[in-house]
């Protein structure tokens, strides 16, 4: 007997309709009932044909072990798909960083300096007035004022440039039903790649871009920095997440 009467005998002897499965497992019909005539064209891969076969098994009370044995004799152990054929290229997106403002500061500060060289050096060896050389001893002495000022003004612009943070994206996945993810950089580098099973829960913290593959997104909540995302209703979705970015962008 195959994977699909077997499934569909046991639907039918537990007295559950493909509409009750497809509520229960949050599997779409069409693709239960292609389940039980033998086509699993319509699951997108083999790691979501035995995830669905997994959940349909347990929603009709059958033994899913013998099944998943049964289609990887068919259909090929796990593990030979490659990360090429899952992941996607994804577009990294270029923030721009703030320019300093603290040029104009610099600038006005050796204007002052300069002012204050030339006052000094110049009126004592042009005038012998003594109210004269008064003047220039009080400009001397107050044109280092500005400067103080300056240099305590742009201490806290450099402390707070030192304890600056880089954004970062903390995501978490909670399953509800077995599911398969796949977490990629920009450049193409793996970073996880596996079945999340149902109940357990995988937290990443990134702080560069990357991006997530979902195998079956009606089974799983993501959360990016505590906020629950909304995911498509496919059977895969594909997202960018930016930590610059307070919406990840979903592609697929």
């Amino acid at each position: 007997m195959s994977i699909g009467d077997t499934l569909a005998e046991a639907r039918r002897q537990a007295g559950l309709t493909i509409t009750q499965v497809s509520r229960q497992t949050r599997i779409r019909e069409s693709i239960i009932r292609a389940i039980e005539q033998g086509d699993f064209s319509a699951c997108g891969g083999d790691f979501y044909a035995r995830g669905h076969i997994r959940s349909i098994a347990a929603a009709v009370g059958a033994d899913p072990v013998p099944l998943i044995r049964e289609y990887d004799e068919e259909h090929g152990a796990p593990g030979s798909m490659r990360a090429s054929q899952i992941f996607e290229p994804a577009t990294p997106i270029k923030i721009r960083e703030p320019r300093n403002l603290h040029l104009g500061w610099v600038l006005a500060v050796a204007v002052l300096a300069l002012a204050g060289f030339g006052a000094y050096h110049f009126y004592p060896k042009n005038t012998a007035d003594p109210t004269a050389s008064a003047t220039v001893q009080v400009h001397s002495r107050t044109t280092p004022t500005p400067t103080a000022k300056a240099s305590t003004a742009s201490k806290p612009a450099a402390q707070q440039k030192k304890k600056a943070t880089v954004p970062e994206a903390v995501i978490r996945l909670t399953a509800a039903q077995d599911c398969w993810v796949g977490l990629n950089s920009t450049n193409g580098r793996t970073l996880y790649q596996g079945l999340i099973l149902a109940g357990s829960s995988k937290t990443w913290n990134e702080k560069n871009q990357v991006s997530l593959v979902i195998g079956n997104p009606p089974g799983i909540t993501l959360t990016v920095n505590g906020k629950t995302q909304h995911l498509s209703k496919g059977q895969v979705a594909r997202l960018n997440i930016n930590p610059f970015s307070k919406t990840p962008v979903q592609v697929g």
